[in-house]
């Protein structure tokens, strides 16, 4: 499948007329079509509430475990132990950087820039509009959810980088890394006939990237293990509704015997 990305014309070029103008602004909203069997577009249906169902459920356990414990889940104390023998000055360096490139300055700059540029780049603002919507959305879940369950941080003696007297569960820095490197990864590499190669190579990219924002929390002494996983859980549920939501908004099933679909009145197809 071809990707949607294309330099459309300008809407503020001052060589269009108005109506050129409205046209090319009504132009950047049209979503794509994806034409697929009925059978294509179950299972991405299945797919993603199996996502929502996985990582909701995974939620609710860690913070069942946490409450029940009285703030301090059966995996933190011996994980938290064991990272803490294992600090040295360079994997601290390492950490911190990590945690510069994942915090509430460079990440939120970053996500910004790429909705920015991938709307202006892209022909449609579909997917961009949706990489906004699901890194809001983990945004939000995430403040609501850590003034709820006030759970307090580690030890303020375990702390690499200064000290963070706000609550701990679950953690931002990894619930925007996560959000924002699984939802770009679906919306490029959902429009994209990838190989298997290709597929192993993004998804161990991905998985380390994710882990590395986990880890990096954790090892500085800001985060109990249980708040990276519970952030890792939450933006499994968000990625299960985007692709719901991508699904619904842009898959078509193709009609029995047509190669050719019948494309609806002011749509655009990308063919499959």
């Amino acid at each position: 499948m071809h990707p949607s990305l294309g330099r459309a014309a300008p809407v503020t070029d001052p060589s269009l007329s108005k109506r050129e103008r409205l046209r090319a602004l009504h132009e950047k909203f049209i979503v794509e079509d994806r034409w697929r069997t009925a059978s294509e577009r179950t299972r991405l249906y299945v797919f993603a509430v199996a996502l929502v169902v996985i990582g909701v459920v995974g939620f609710l356990v860690i913070l069942a475990d946490i409450v029940q414990r009285d703030d301090v889940a059966s995996i933190d104390s011996p994980l938290n132990a064991w990272l803490m023998q294992s600090r040295t000055g360079t994997v601290t360096a390492i950490m911190i950087g990590l945690a510069i490139g994942f915090g509430p300055v460079a990440l939120p700059v970053v996500i910004l820039g790429a909705i920015v540029i991938w709307g202006f780049l892209a022909k449609h603002l579909w997917r961009p509009v949706l990489l906004a919507l699901g890194t809001l959305t983990g945004l939000v879940l995430v403040q609501v959810i850590t003034r709820l369950v006030e759970r307090t941080r580690p030890p303020v003696d375990l702390m690499l980088f200064g000290v963070d007297t706000t609550y701990s569960f679950p953690s931002g820095h990894v619930s925007g890394a996560t959000n924002f490197l699984l939802l770009v990864t679906y919306l490029i590499y959902s429009r994209r006939a990838a190989s298997r190669r290709a597929a192993v190579v993004v998804g161990v990219l991905l998985v380390v990237g994710v882990g590395l924002a986990a880890i990096s929390r954790v090892y500085l002494g800001y985060h109990w293990p249980t708040d990276a996983l519970a952030s890792v859980c939450l933006a499994l549920a968000v990625l299960g509704g985007v692709i719901a939501l991508d699904t619904w908004r842009t898959v078509r099933v193709r009609a029995s015997g047509r190669h050719e679909p019948v494309v609806p009145s002011g749509r655009a197809a990308t063919p499959a």
